[in-house]
Parts: C-alpha cells; structure tokens; sequence
C-alpha cells in the first residue's frame, strides 16, 4: 500500500467543559441547608423564650393544623384558656385600705405644697392663683392664669421667673412619690391672631414648658407619663368662654388605682391672641 492507499486516522478531543469548579453546583445545595438550619435555630431559640401558653399552641399547631385552625375560628385555641377577644387576666385587686392609705398620703403630699407656697415670699403673687386638690383621682396642681398673664407671657409659652421657681419647687416633692404625672395645658377661647399658630399649639407648648422644669427639679426618670394640650376644649368656666381663669396649666398625680384620664377629644381648633 503506497502512500497515496493510507487512511488519514482523525483524533478527536472533548474537552469537558466548567461547571462552577470541581464540585460543580453542590456548594449552592450546602449553603441553602446551613440558611435552613439557622433560621430553624433562631426559630426554636425564639420558642424555648416564650410562655408555656405559647408553646403549647405551637405544639398543637405541628400536631394538626386543621384542628387548630377549627379552634382559632371557635375562640378555644387552648382547653384552659379563654377565648380570642376576652379581656386579659385582671391585675391582682387594690384594697379600699390601699386606696385611703394612698389618698392620705398625697393629702398629707398636697398640704406640705401648700405650706412652702405660703412661706415663700417670692410666692404671694400666686395667693388664690394655685389650687391643690386631692380627689379620687389623685393630686391636682393647678396654676390659674389671670389677665396680666401670672404664670406665662401673654399668648406665649414662655415661663416668667416667678413660674420657673415655682414649678421647680413642685418637681422637687412630688418626684419624692412614686406615682405617675400627667401635665395638661388648657387655653380659653380668645383667637390666636398668629398664621399657623393656634390654642392647640399654644396649650401643647406650655404643658411641655412646665414638664421640662419639673423634670429639672426632681421628678424622677420615666415619671411623667403624658404631656397634653386641650385648647379650650375642657373650659374651667364653660359659661365664660372668654374668661382668663380657663387659661391653666395642670399637674395631675394620679393615683395608683386610678388609671390616666383619657386624652382623646373633640379635635376642632380655636384660637388665641
């Protein structure tokens, strides 16, 4: 056979081509698992922190969900609890004793305020104008405006020097109780003649001027418990809209057993000058 008779012999190369390295895709499969695996730690740590309550219903969850779902539906998620919607468990009851122990306390509070307002010189342009009561509710320090503007400029929520005394020396006894405070600022019914700028401001304002001197001068920290602006929606003397005496600002203590008022109300806006 010539060289003309020879068969060319072809070689044929397949190069095997790359996929993601010599594992190929498996380490995608392995992170996937570990995620899966943290997020069931984090979740089985988040159960083992919660209420026995809790984790018996997770538990009737897994064992069957249709029962459990019947049981949501029906307000019995668990034999020994009360239906969806009942009010929590009640708070263990204040006795009358404890009661009229703690009104004793703040009347006893509300005459030693009464005393170091009545013997301070500095103080006897507020004769008449501070009212301290003890009520059900608790203790109530009002500071009633007159026309020259006793406690604030007028139409301002800047405090007159008298006022910064006298409020430091309110915070200075009541934050020696343990009660709660609630500071209200009210308005009358004269408009405001400034744009934008109303008796809701306004009230708001001098609430927040007075909590922040009484936070200054010995209420404890977390003590006060709300600050509130009614404008001139809670009038002093409803009959006498315009009268100065409904301009106030007022430090509730309530006490204990007697939850804050409720702050909501009519939303309409007045105005004041």
């Amino acid at each position: 056979m010539g060289e003309k008779d020879k068969i060319p012999v072809r070689v044929v190369v397949k190069k095997k081509k790359d996929h993601g390295g010599s594992h190929g895709g498996a380490w995608k499969v392995a992170y996937a698992d570990f995620v899966t695996a943290m997020m069931a730690l984090f979740i089985v740590l988040w159960i083992v922190g919660q209420s026995n309550q809790l984790k018996q219903m997770i538990a009737e969850y897994f064992k069957d969900p249709v029962v459990f779902e019947q049981k949501v539906r029906s307000g019995g998620l668990l034999p020994d609890s009360p239906p969806m919607g009942t009010p929590g468990p009640v708070p263990p009851s204040i006795t009358k004793e404890d009661k009229k122990e703690e009104i004793k306390k703040l009347e006893e509070e509300a005459q030693k305020l009464k005393e170091l307002i009545k013997a301070t010189p500095v103080f006897d342009k507020f004769k008449g104008q501070v009212e301290i009561t003890v009520s059900e509710e608790g203790l109530r320090i009002e500071l009633v405006d007159n026309s020259s503007g006793l406690f604030f400029d007028v139409g301002s929520a800047h405090l007159k020097a008298e006022t910064v005394q006298l409020l430091g020396t309110i915070g200075s006894e009541v934050g020696k109780l343990q009660n709660r405070v609630v500071v209200e600022g009210y308005t009358d019914s004269r408009p405001y003649v400034t744009p934008g700028y109303s008796n809701w401001e306004l009230s708001v304002d001098r609430a927040n001027a007075a909590r922040k001197i009484l936070a200054e001068n010995g209420l404890g920290k977390g003590q006060i418990h709300e600050v509130r602006g009614f404008a001139d929606r809670k009038l002093r003397h409803p009959e006498n809209p315009l009268d100065y005496s409904n301009r106030r600002v007022s430090i509730l203590v309530p006490t204990n057993s007697h939850p804050a008022p409720d702050a909501r109300g009519d939303s309409r806006e007045g105005k004041k000058k």
